[in-house]
């Protein structure tokens, strides 16, 4: 089944049922995504079987990650096809080898920092790398306001940050990616910006205009442009406000916003969005969009219930 989002250069059909899962199987909800050299979509999530592998067309590789997380949040593919995967309710960063295998553990499970203490880690979000030196960015999350930076080898080099609204302080570091040129991204969520470093945590520039900005992604092609992926309000006051989310903003690394893909409201029509929190692209600029879903509205409803959570959105050609 297929639909139609965005305008001008940025029009996208839909996929929604892209992902061919085995029966009986579901995702929960998917709370990150990533995409390798060979186009392979590693899908993280929630559900009993954490880490799914597909092919570009939709069809199950592989599994792996069962009974490994406490809560899955971020997962990141390094060029050398490793991952990093955020853990947020065990307080670490896991690499692994694209199979499963264990290579490296940043924190101690279970073991968090004190609330807000700087020190890593309290419920880490996200990972990017360095495109040239390996070097790990870490943002420290939801009890901490920092930026980590760890050597490729899993030294700690130095931290920047603190809880705050003034440039160069965070709210929710809920997200981190480089450029090409190594300059460090912060969906700085509760704050409504970007914030933009360089990779020793000086202050380049701050994007605003956005609400609660959770997604982050970078394509590595000559486009060179980010998504955004931005939630909804969630106030009883202002949770039916129009024009703020949940929806995917694309724009330039100058930060001019090129397009916006969703509704004024949040829905489960092919063309609305529930609560997109991960993004990647393929080799083609095809869009993988998780959405957490289920946290966002699903438990509350009555009964609970799994509500869409991931889709390919399949970029249309553009004719000059």
């Amino acid at each position: 089944m297929m639909t139609e989002i965005g305008s001008g250069d940025y029009v996208y059909e839909i996929s929604a049922d892209w992902a061919k899962l085995p029966q009986g199987w579901t995702f929960h909800e998917v709370v990150d995504v990533a995409v390798d050299s060979k186009d392979r979509v590693y899908v993280f999530n929630r559900g009993e079987h954490p880490l799914m592998i597909f092919d570009r067309e939709g069809n199950f590789i592989t599994s792996w990650g069962e009974g490994r997380f406490r809560r899955p949040h971020g997962i990141t593919i390094a060029a050398d096809g490793m991952l990093y995967c955020a853990d947020d309710h065990a307080h670490v960063i896991y690499k692994f080898t694209p199979e499963g295998k264990l290579l490296m553990t940043l924190g101690t499970p279970g073991k968090s920092a004190p609330f807000q203490g700087g020190d890593p880690f309290h419920l880490p979000t996200k990972v990017a790398l360095h495109p040239n030196t390996g070097d790990i960015f870490i943002s420290d999350g939801y009890g901490n306001s920092r930026v980590h930076k760890y050597s490729p080898d899993g030294r700690h080099l130095l931290s920047w940050g603190a809880a705050g609204s003034d440039p160069g302080e965070f709210n929710l570091p809920h997200s981190v990616c480089t450029d090409q040129d190594g300059y460090v991204y912060v969906a700085d969520r509760e704050n409504h910006r970007i914030q933009i470093f360089d990779a020793n945590g000086k202050l380049e520039a701050i994007w605003h205009d956005l609400h609660r900005p959770c997604g982050l992604h970078i394509s590595s092609n000559a486009e060179r442009l980010a998504y955004i992926g931005e939630l909804a309000p969630q106030y009883e006051f202002n949770k039916n406000y129009p024009n703020l989310g949940p929806r995917v903003s694309i724009h330039n690394l100058n930060g001019e916003r090129l397009a916006r893909l969703g509704d004024v409201h949040w829905g489960e029509d092919l063309h609305q969005f529930v609560a997109p929190h991960g993004i990647a692209t393929d080799s083609r600029g095809d869009l993988y969009v998780g959405e957490v879903s289920y946290s966002f509205i699903g438990k509350k409803m009555d009964p609970p219930r799994e509500l869409r959570c991931f889709r390919k959105l399949i970029r249309k050609k553009q004719h000059n």
